[in-house]
C-alpha cells in the first residue's frame, strides 16, 4: 500500500455514499422552508449556542486542520499549538467586546459594520476583498485540501476529479439550504471529526508505546511550545503576529462570523462563540500530536500533507476506514459550505441589495444561490496551483499575514476610538491592499526581496509591520480630516455604559453565565500552555 491509499471494503464505500447523500437530501429539506432572505442567509436569526460553536469549530477545522495542521506539526512540532490557544483567547475577546456591537446593529454582514461606523465606501472595499479572499483563500484551500487526501487514497482518483466532486457536492447543498443546512451540517462534520481525529490519537499513543514512550523519544525541541527568535517556522516574538491573524480570522472574516450573526440573542452568540474557543484547545490532542508522533510511525513523507491519510491508513482496522475518510471529507466541506454561504451573502447584500434596493427576497436569494455556483467553480479550477506552497498551512498564514493586518486596524480602532473617522478607515483599507498584496507577491512568490538583498523577516513579523502601517495610516488621515458626527457612531464605538449595559440583567446561575465561563476557559488554556511550556 502506497503511503496514505487506504484499503478501503464495501462497507467504507458505503458509509462515504451515506454520508454525501444524506447532506444532500438535508440540503433539500431544509429549502423547503426559507421564507426570506435572512432565513436562508442568517437561519432566521434564531440560531442555539450549540448550533454556532460546533458550527464556528467544523468550518475551521478543516482543510487547513485535518490536513494543514497535522501536516504543520509533522514538519514543525507542538509549537504549532500556539495557533489554537490564540485563537481561544481571540473568541474571548470577541465574545466581550465586539460580538454585542455586531447584534445591536442587526448586521447581514461584517462589512455592513464599516458602512455605520465609517462610510460605503469603506464597506464596499472590504466586502469585494473578503469575497476575493474567500475564492481563493477558503475555498480554493480547502477543495486542494481534500482533492489532494481523497486523490492519494482513493485509487483512480485525481487531483481535478476529487476537486471537482467536492465542490459540486458541497455547492449543491449550499444552495439548496443557506445558513441553516450549513450549520446544522456543520454540527454532524464536527462530531465526524472528533470521533475520526481522536481514534487517531488513541491508536497512534499505543502503537508507540504509551504517552510516555512517545514523549521520551521525541526531542525537546519537537515538544516545545517556545521557539527562538530566528525559527523559520514560528519565532516565539511573532506570536503577536498569530494573534493578529486570529482576529481578523474569528472576528471580521464572513466566512467565519456569519454564524454568530444569526444568533438567538447576544447571550446564545456569546456562549457559542466561548464553545468554539473551548473546542479548540482538545486539537492539541486530536490534531496536533498525532502529526508529530507521526514523525516516529512514518518518517520521511515526502509531502508533510499527507500524514493524516497515512496514519489512517496504517493504523485503523479495515471497515473503521470509511469512517474516518467520512470524517475527513466532513471536515473539509464544512469549510466549503461557510465558504460558499459567506461569499453569496456578501454578493447579495453588501453590492445587489445596495445597488437594487427594492429587489424582493425570493430574487435577492436566487442571486445568492447563483454567485454560490459561480465561487464554486472559481476555487475549484484555482485550487491546484497551491501546490506550489510548501504546505497548505503556510499558504493560509503567509497570504493573510500581508493583507488583513490594516483591516483588523481598522475594526479594533475604531471599536476604542471614536476619532477614527470614514476618510481613515477607507484609505486604511485601499493602501493596505494597495501594500500589501504586492509585498506579498514579492516576498513570498517571486522572490524580488531576497534577490535585492533585503533582511529575511518572518510572515508573522510582516503581520506586525503591517498592522503598526494601517493604525498609522488609520491615525494620520484621521487627525488630518474632520472629525465623524459621534452621535452617529455612539452605538458602534465601545464605552463603559454600553459595555455595563451589554451585562445586565442576564438573571443566569453563575455556571450558566458567560463571564465565568470565560474565566474557567482562560484557565484551562493557561494549564495547558503551562505543562507544555
Amino acid at each position: 500500500m502506497t503511503q496514505g491509499q487506504f484499503d478501503l471494503q464495501l462497507l467504507d464505500y458505503a458509509i462515504i455514499v451515506i454520508y454525501f447523500v444524506g447532506v444532500l437530501l438535508h440540503g433539500l429539506w431544509v429549502s423547503r422552508g426559507h421564507e426570506d432572505s435572512e432565513d436562508y442567509f442568517l437561519a432566521g436569526r434564531n440560531l442555539p449556542w450549540y448550533l454556532i460553536g460546533f458550527s464556528l469549530f467544523a468550518s475551521n477545522m478543516s482543510g487547513s486542520s485535518f490536513v494543514g495542521l497535522m501536516g504543520a506539526s509533522y514538519d514543525n512540532g507542538l509549537v504549532v499549538f500556539n495557533y489554537e490557544w490564540t485563537a481561544t483567547l481571540v473568541l474571548i475577546f470577541f465574545a466581550l467586546f465586539m460580538l454585542p456591537t455586531f447584534l445591536r446593529a442587526g448586521l447581514y454582514t461584517i462589512p455592513e459594520f464599516l458602512a455605520t461606523r465609517y462610510d460605503r465606501r469603506s464597506r464596499v472595499a472590504y466586502s469585494a476583498f473578503t469575497i476575493f479572499a474567500i475564492m481563493f483563500i477558503d475555498t480554493a484551500g480547502a477543495l486542494y485540501a481534500g482533492g489532494l487526501v481523497i486523490a492519494n487514497v482513493m485509487p483512480g482518483v485525481g487531483l481535478w476529479g476529487a476537486v471537482a466532486i467536492l465542490a459540486l457536492v458541497a455547492g449543491l447543498y449550499t444552495i439548496l439550504g443557506g445558513l441553516e443546512a450549513v450549520v446544522v451540517t456543520d454540527t454532524v462534520q464536527a462530531v465526524l471529526l472528533v470521533i475520526g481525529a481522536g481514534a487517531i490519537f488513541v491508536f497512534g499513543v499505543d502503537a508507540v508505546g504509551g504517552w510516555s514512550a512517545m514523549t521520551d523519544k521525541l526531542s525537546a525541541d519537537q515538544m516545545s511550545l517556545v521557539k527562538p527568535a530566528s525559527d523559520d517556522f514560528l519565532p516565539w516574538p511573532g506570536l503577536l503576529g498569530v494573534l493578529l491573524l486570529g482576529f481578523y480570522y474569528w472576528t471580521l472574516n464572513q466566512f467565519v462570523v456569519q454564524r454568530t450573526l444569526g444568533a438567538r440573542n447576544l447571550d446564545e452568540g456569546r456562549k457559542g462563540a466561548l464553545l468554539a474557543g473551548l473546542l479548540k484547545l482538545p486539537n492539541l490532542f486530536i490534531m496536533i500530536l498525532p502529526g508529530v508522533f507521526g514523525l516516529l510511525l512514518v518518517p520521511g513523507l515526502e509531502n508533510p500533507d499527507l500524514v493524516f491519510p497515512t496514519l489512517a491508513a496504517e493504523l485503523l482496522p479495515v471497515g473503521f476506514r470509511g469512517l474516518i475518510l467520512t470524517a475527513l471529507i466532513a471536515a473539509i466541506m464544512s469549510s466549503l459550505d461557510s465558504a460558499l454561504n459567506a461569499a453569496s451573502t456578501l454578493v447579495s447584500v453588501d453590492f445587489v441589495k445596495e445597488m437594487y434596493p427594492e429587489i424582493g427576497d425570493d430574487a435577492l436569494v436566487t442571486v445568492g444561490r447563483g454567485f454560490t455556483a459561480f465561487a464554486m467553480v472559481v476555487g475549484a479550477v484555482y485550487a491546484p496551483a497551491i501546490r506550489s506552497f510548501e504546505n497548505l498551512f503556510e499558504y493560509f498564514q503567509s497570504v493573510l499575514s500581508y493583507v488583513t493586518p490594516p483591516i483588523v486596524a481598522v475594526f479594533l480602532v475604531g471599536l476604542f476610538w471614536k476619532r477614527a473617522n470614514r476618510h481613515g478607515g477607507f484609505w486604511t483599507i485601499v493602501s493596505g491592499l494597495v501594500v500589501g498584496v504586492p509585498l506579498f507577491l514579492a516576498k513570498e512568490v517571486f522572490g524580488v526581496w531576497a534577490a535585492l538583498g533585503l533582511p529575511e523577516l518572518h510572515f508573522t513579523y510582516m503581520a506586525v509591520l503591517m498592522f503598526v502601517f494601517g493604525t498609522g495610516v488609520l491615525g494620520a488621515v484621521s487627525l488630518a480630516t474632520a472629525p465623524p458626527d459621534y452621535d452617529r457612531i455612539a452605538e458602534y464605538t465601545f464605552t463603559r455604559d454600553i459595555f455595563r449595559q451589554d451585562l445586565q440583567d442576564l438573571g443566569l446561575p453563575w455556571y450558566a453565565d458567560f463571564r465565568y465561563q470565560a474565566v474557567a476557559l482562560v484557565a484551562s488554556m493557561a494549564a495547558m500552555i503551562l505543562y507544555f511550556w
